[in-house]
């Protein structure tokens, strides 16, 4: 037993992350004793396990410094996180509240490459991206440099949005009627699609009031179909919101519906076919 945890041991030395196929036929054994020497070797910190899944989904297994090898397996990304892996390789560094809705959701998958740093900057706390062998010190001083460059804006880039930042809009009783009474519309739109199509709810999350998450059963002709359901009621649907929804569906590895009672702007149904193919628009 300890003579194949060495043997193990001196080979991914040699050889970088593995897959447990790959020690099986070190050890002349099978899968199932393989993953349980890796499993052994990791829960004592002998070795590390990769996020990124290779090939039928099993992880990559590998030495504490040898983490700049796993760029040999960044193929293995799905499309969406290989653009945002290769986009956080060429910057270092991302201020995750200036990124697309869709880079923000995939940097949280690639765990293996972006590392999240919390930074606290007068008086508020936001996120920030580094790439994963960029050392600690690196990071501060890039980050710094972004911070200084937006605090050095000219003045009028900043004033210009104050006044919209600061207008309070008074809104009238008959106004906030009128607004309960479209997210009532909206709400009872969504019961009545899912109880005339024989839909199953399974999960629901209330992002906001015009936004709300569901996790569907959609009945076929192969049986219930699981569907990752993303709900807006907002007069136009722009390519953000099909990103969003895109990649979410993505994280829950879900076919995805986008159901609306708004438009899709010219660019958003540019997207759709070209970027979100497969993608459901419903409109309500």
């Amino acid at each position: 037993m300890e003579d194949n945890r060495e043997k193990i041991l001196q080979y991914i030395r040699e050889k970088g992350p593995v897959l447990p196929v790959d020690i099986a036929k070190q050890i002349n054994s099978n899968i199932l004793m393989a993953s349980a020497h890796l499993s052994e070797l990791s829960s004592n910190s002998k070795l590390k396990i990769s996020n990124i899944k290779i090939g039928g989904g099993s992880p990559l297994y590998y030495l504490p410094g040898q983490e700049a090898q796993l760029q040999k397996f960044a193929d293995n990304l799905n499309e969406k996180e290989k653009r945002a892996y290769d986009l956080l390789y060429q910057k270092k560094i991302l201020r995750d509240s200036q990124l697309e809705p869709l880079y923000r959701v995939t940097l949280r998958a690639i765990k293996d490459f972006a590392v999240p740093l919390q930074v606290n900057y007068k008086g508020s706390s936001e996120i920030f991206w580094r790439w994963y062998l960029l050392t600690n010190k690196e990071a501060e001083e890039s980050i710094r440099e972004i911070l200084k460059a937006t605090a050095t804006k000219p003045e009028n880039e900043i004033t210009e949005k104050e006044p919209k930042e600061k207008i309070i809009e008074k809104k009238t009783e008959k106004k906030i009627k009128k607004e309960v009474h479209q997210e009532d519309t909206f709400s009872s739109q969504i019961s009545d699609y899912f109880n005339k199509n024989k839909i199953n709810i399974l999960s629901k999350e209330i992002i906001r009031k015009t936004e709300i998450d569901f996790t569907i059963q959609v009945p076929s002709n192969v049986g219930n179909l699981d569907y990752y359901c993303k709900t807006k009621n907002k007069k136009k649907i722009n390519d953000a919101d099909l990103s969003s929804a895109f990649a979410q569906g993505q994280l829950r590895k879900l076919p995805v519906i986008l159901l609306t009672n708004g438009d899709l702007t010219k660019r958003a149904k540019e997207m759709l076919q070209k970027d979100f193919k497969g993608m459901n628009i419903i409109h309500i």
